[in-house]
């Protein structure tokens, strides 16, 4: 086994899991009571705790974010020969279902303050949209590493003409904007519970809505799209996109935590603030005015030092694991051809931001251990 220079010897890992030993019990009891399918009493009460959580109307408990952003564009109704606008400052998974369904991307840069997607600009395109006949049938808006994307705003934006609005809030579990948790404005929202996340089912993902029919669509499609009837029968094609019963039981036992590990997260980047904050070049992504962002990552940008690259390798070899911001999407091969509204903000911040390690469970050791290292390198 390797050991590492770190105060505990092991690896410092940019976002592992975090029990909290109350997910056993919700597990042990799917086990004794057979329930291990999906289906049954422990996957209605995960929706139901996650709702209680979140003040969202309805929800369905699927697969994967991946699964609820796809289910969210078929509810919708998006198909070939649509367009539905969406980031370029994101992870793949945000784009996928869209080319899943056969629709068109079109990417817009960033907003250079929140890192969102950048509303000024979707209000600036859309009437030109509108002129030439091209309108999106659906934007998508991610609360990038946390961060929520002011939903309300871009729902007014989009109303006119008739667009649905879909939240990727994979990274924004317990993230509020004045007052409301982060996808609430949004036509549905759609959340991520993976290994890494904030808040994690070991895998999985969730679709919520003020929209019940549409929640209770997707709940249809993500079981094959079978009727309620005595036998098998299909009036549509569905997907295999429900999530089983001991996910879901890992997840209610997260969920009575989700507080304290946004409160954590919150204190581990504030902890980076104060012993970087200070140093040349340095800037940490601020929260927006009424926003409380979870801090799933800590993310920040350098404008001097060592490139993001050599920074994170020279990381590596302390034991820690440090990540660059994400690639902007129009720079992927997989995208290539994808068309761009940009004005260079994600590309300035992929060559110059770096993520570092932001796990609840880090000690105040393990943290002092990072911030040395960070500082030295950039000295």
């Amino acid at each position: 086994m390797t050991s590492y220079p770190t105060p505990t010897g092991e690896r410092i890992l940019l976002s592992p899991p975090h029990m909290s030993g109350r997910e056993r019990s919700y597990v042990d009891e799917v086990f004794a009571t057979n329930f291990v399918a999906p289906a049954g009493p422990m996957l209605a009460r995960f929706e139901e705790q996650f709702l209680e959580a979140t003040r969202f109307p309805h929800a369905v408990a699927v697969a994967s974010g991946t699964a609820a952003l796809h289910l969210a564009l078929r509810c919708l109704g998006v198909g070939p020969g649509d367009r539905v606008w969406a980031p370029t400052f994101t992870f793949i998974a945000s784009i996928a279902p869209i080319l899943y369904q056969g629709a068109e991307p079109v990417l817009f840069d960033c907003d250079p303050e929140t890192w969102n997607i950048d509303l000024d600009l979707i209000e600036e395109e859309l009437p030109k949209a509108a002129k030439s006949g091209v309108l999106p049938k659906a934007i998508i808006a991610v609360d990038l590493y946390g961060q929520p994307c002011d939903q309300d705003r871009l729902s007014r934006i989009a109303e006119p003409y008739g667009i649905a609005v879909i939240a990727d809030s994979a990274e924004s579990v317990g993230s509020l904007l004045n007052g409301r948790h982060a996808g609430i404005g949004a036509t549905c929202a759609a959340f991520s519970f993976n290994g890494n996340k904030l808040l994690t089912t070991g895998g999985g993902g969730l679709l919520a809505s003020s929209d019940k029919t549409l929640v209770e669509h997707a709940r249809t499609l993500s079981q094959q799209a079978r009727m309620p009837v005595p036998h098998y029968e299909h009036e549509e094609v569905g997907y295999n996109y429900r999530m089983s019963a001991l996910n879901a039981a890992v997840g209610c036992g997260q969920l009575e935590v989700l507080g304290e590990r946004v409160a954590r997260r919150r204190e581990i980047f504030d902890h980076y603030r104060r012993a970087l904050g200070n140093m040349p070049g340095v800037r940490f992504l601020e929260e927006p005015q009424g926003a409380r962002a979870n801090r799933w990552l800590t993310a920040l940008t350098l404008e001097e030092g060592p490139e993001p690259t050599l920074l994170v390798e020279a990381l590596d070899r302390e034991g820690i694991e440090a990540r660059r911001l994400w690639k902007p999407m129009h720079m992927q091969k997989a995208l290539k051809g994808v068309s761009f509204v940009g004005t260079g903000v994600s590309e300035k911040l992929f060559g110059c931001g770096i993520c570092l390690p932001s796990g609840s469970s880090m000690s105040e050791a393990q943290l002092e251990y990072v911030a040395g290292k960070v500082q030295s390198l950039l000295i």
